[in-house]
């Protein structure tokens, strides 16, 4: 099995939470936000580290995707729905609130927060949520959301913990979902043009004690690059399942992967327990990057009636 090792940080942020690193290609620009302290990055990588930039919201934005309506703009999954920010401001809007009036009244709404997302084939933005960490314990709460082209959100899958990264299978007939409190990824039979999804399976258990599969991102052969959290670790998953090569990484809490280039930029955690593993704390909350010679999938732009 091939190994790869990352011995330091490309950004030494000492993040809270780094999640959802997405390639503006366009710009050549890494895009990843910390999810514990409402800020999203963005960093130029022909000019490298020094080109960072940060901006503060007033809500946390936890997973951003790209609009193919505008380029100074992005979509976002944040603490209370699906919205709109600026790439140069601390401007956002509100397109959608995840619950309803009941459920806000019954306090889901300050419980929750969105936790990652991608977008389909057709333009469709699938967001899951799950409780809030920095307010409420683990519980099997969370909701898997389709937001449509036409506006309408859709819940496809309820009851879940720890509800995370998901992607498609090149031939769009598979979907695959994480649930990290069930150290498990899950495979889906997956309709397309109507984004309905069955037959559920096991597609990766993670069976390494105090680990879990975290963010993924796909490269152009349909492979898996899975973050593992409390792994040390990035694993590459073939199609089949079996765990073709690892890149190794100074830190622990390894939370999501992004492609850009034949490059992959992987975000991490603070480390829960610092004293326990003060060699994870060295670098923890940074985001690193490894050369790893494939490209990954084009990622596609969300169709949002604004």
């Amino acid at each position: 099995m091939k190994t790869y090792t990352v011995n330091e940080p490309f950004l030494d942020l000492k993040c809270g939470l780094a999640e959802s690193p997405i390639w503006e290609q366009k710009e050549n620009v890494l895009r990843f936000v910390d999810i514990v302290n409402k800020n999203v990055y963005r960093v130029n990588l022909d000019k490298g580290p020094s080109s960072l930039q940060k901006i503060q919201y007033d809500q946390a934005i936890c997973v951003t995707a790209v609009l193919d309506s505008s380029d100074d703009s992005f979509l976002f999954g944040g603490k209370y729905g699906i919205g709109i920010a600026k790439k140069d401001s601390n401007q956002t809007r509100l397109l959608h609130r995840f619950w309803n009036e009941e459920e806000r009244n019954d306090g889901k709404e300050g419980r929750m927060r969105a936790n990652d997302g991608e977008v389909d084939s057709e333009g469709r933005f699938w967001v899951n949520t799950m409780c809030d960490p920095e307010v409420t314990s683990s519980a099997p709460d969370g909701v898997l959301f389709r937001l449509d082209k036409d506006g309408q959100l859709h819940r496809m899958i309820t009851g879940v913990a720890g509800p995370n990264g998901m992607s498609w299978s090149k031939d769009d007939t598979k979907m695959y979902f994480t649930d990290t409190a069930e150290s498990r990824i899950f495979e889906y039979d997956y309709d397309s043009k109507s984004g309905v999804i069955s037959n559920k399976r096991v597609f990766l258990h993670i069976e390494e004690e105090g680990a879990g599969p975290d963010g993924h991102a796909q490269d152009e052969d349909g492979n898996l690059w899975v973050a593992v959290w409390g792994a040390w670790k990035v694993i590459k998953v073939s199609p089949q399942g079996e765990v073709l090569a690892e890149v190794r990484l100074p830190t622990r809490c390894v939370t999501a992967v992004g492609f850009a280039g034949e490059d992959i930029y992987i975000t991490s955690e603070a480390d829960p327990e610092p004293e326990k593993h003060p060699e994870s704390a060295r670098f923890h909350g940074g985001v690193f990057k490894c050369q790893i010679g494939v490209r990954g999938r084009p990622v596609s732009a969300a169709v949002v009636r604004d």
